[in-house]
């Protein structure tokens, strides 16, 4: 398995969580704001990580 493999199963499985946890936000939003704002919270770290791993797979010759 290839580090650009490594990466996009990486990807893949850290997106589906994102998409977990802001729909999540959605959800609660009405009617607890507290776990909302927490679901949104660990969104946006997951987004910085994703953000963090496109930047290291363009860098990565292709296979």
């Amino acid at each position: 398995m290839s580090i650009n493999d490594i990466i996009k199963n990486r990807q893949k499985k850290l997106d589906e969580r994102y998409k977990e946890l802001m729909e999540q936000a959605y959800n609660f939003r009405q009617t607890d704001s507290e776990i909302s704002d927490l679901s949104e919270f660990k969104a946006m770290r997951l987004l910085n990580k994703l953000n963090t791993l496109k930047y290291f797979s363009r860098n990565q010759p292709k296979s």
